[in-house]
């Protein structure tokens, strides 16, 4: 992930990106799916980072997820459940 906003041009921001990707799959990981992706986007100086739990199925609550997203530098933040499966997001200006 960080390699890829390398290529994007995007330095300052490795510490954060990376404790915020290990947030995010981490979070999805612990809801016990067999497989976790993640996806990574950049628009206007901001990268969107997304992990998803691919475990149909109610999601496990974690309300501490979020503030400790917004604590690790997230400027937008949020979790959703969906059909297949949890996802877990974060925004981070570059």
């Amino acid at each position: 992930m960080l390699d890829r906003l390398h290529e994007w041009g995007y330095r300052e921001a490795d510490t954060a990106a990376a404790a915020l990707t290990d947030l995010l799959v981490r979070t999805a990981v612990a809801d016990g799916g067999r497989r976790v992706s993640v996806h990574l986007a950049d628009q206007n100086r901001q990268a969107l980072i997304v992990a998803m739990s691919h475990q149909p199925g109610p999601a496990v609550a974690d309300t501490r997820v979020l503030p400790q997203l917004t604590s690790l530098g997230a400027v937008s933040c949020g979790t959703d459940t969906a059909d297949d499966g949890r996802r877990v997001w974060a925004v981070l200006d570059l």
